[in-house]
């Protein structure tokens, strides 16, 4: 009878491998540099994504075309159909509003398709598999949209405020409180609309869906309340004309639709409060939710 052989003796594990868990690796160094992510990289990961979807260009430029093209053609109409001393006391900034009432549509739908998007195709699993801080994702996805909507507006804005002045040499010069307010405050004015549409994209998570709610809290309740006829609804109809978005906007060029309700600087905060809730409630939903 054979005598068993004993089993082999176990060769000593390399230099560099720990010799019980949690123990260090001498004489190891890895080849990849570990660093401590912050809010830049997600800045940098979200101004790269949204400079290289097609999205953005087509939105983006539609927004600038209907601007600029509007506003030159409006202010071209009325110059030529207008005998001096007729504008009378009326600025030329407020001929701005209608194009950027249109343009308004375009910001929506890219502040919209930069979350909802994402949940649509499935990217969002890859961004918070590299970015594991689901705020610090919605963070820089606000911030790089807002700085985009925000610059692409300004520059829009001026740029037909500057032409439409100088087609109507005869109106009245604007001062400079209302120039501030017919460039820099409609352009924060409409980027936090667009950033609302973001933060609503990242609540509903469907693009469609999210689009016609956005589009919908614009139009809407104009629509509803030029169908109000009731004397029994005067308020009702009253307060929505005051606070639809529309008015809001027009008061940047002090073209409101009624003599009541918000003036001046108001628009801003009303939006700005809305934004800040807006972000609150998906803040909280995408700490609860699955991805």
């Amino acid at each position: 009878m054979s005598t068993p052989q004993p089993y082999p003796p176990q060769a000593a594990p390399p230099q560099w491998q720990a010799q019980a868990p949690g123990s260090a690796y001498p004489g190891y160094t890895s080849p990849i540099p570990v660093v401590r992510t912050h809010l830049g990289h997600a800045l940098a990961s979200e101004w790269t994504k949204i400079k290289s979807v097609r999205s953005t260009m087509w939105t983006l430029g539609v927004f600038v075309l209907l601007v600029v093209g509007i506003g030159l053609l409006v202010g071209l109409l009325v110059s030529a159909n207008t005998n001096p001393g007729d504008m009378g006391s009326e600025s030329a900034l407020t001929l701005g509003f209608f194009g950027l009432l249109l343009g308004s549509m375009c910001l929506i739908t890219l502040g919209v398709l930069t979350t909802a998007s994402e949940y649509g195709t499935g990217m969002v699993r890859t961004t918070m598999t590299a970015c594991p801080t689901r705020g610090r994702v919605l963070a820089a996805k606000s911030i790089v949209f807002f700085t985009l909507a925000f610059t692409v507006t300004l520059i829009s804005s001026a740029f037909v405020a500057v032409v439409q002045t100088a087609l109507l040499p005869d109106a009245r010069e604007p001062s400079g409180g209302e120039w501030l307010k017919a460039t820099v405050g409609i352009s924060l004015y409409l980027a936090l609309l667009g950033l609302l549409s973001l933060i609503i994209g990242s609540i509903i998570r469907h693009s469609a869906g999210a689009i016609t709610i956005m589009i919908a809290a614009v139009l809407a309740p104009l629509v509803i309340a030029l169908f109000m006829f009731a004397s029994s609804l005067q308020g009702v109809r009253d307060a929505l004309f005051e606070y639809s978005i529309p008015n809001q906007m027009s008061i940047f060029y002090a073209a409101s639709l009624s003599e009541t309700g918000p003036s001046g600087w108001d628009p801003l905060w009303i939006i700005l409060g809305v934004t800040a809730a807006a972000y609150a409630g998906a803040f909280a939903l995408l700490h609860k939710r699955d991805v």
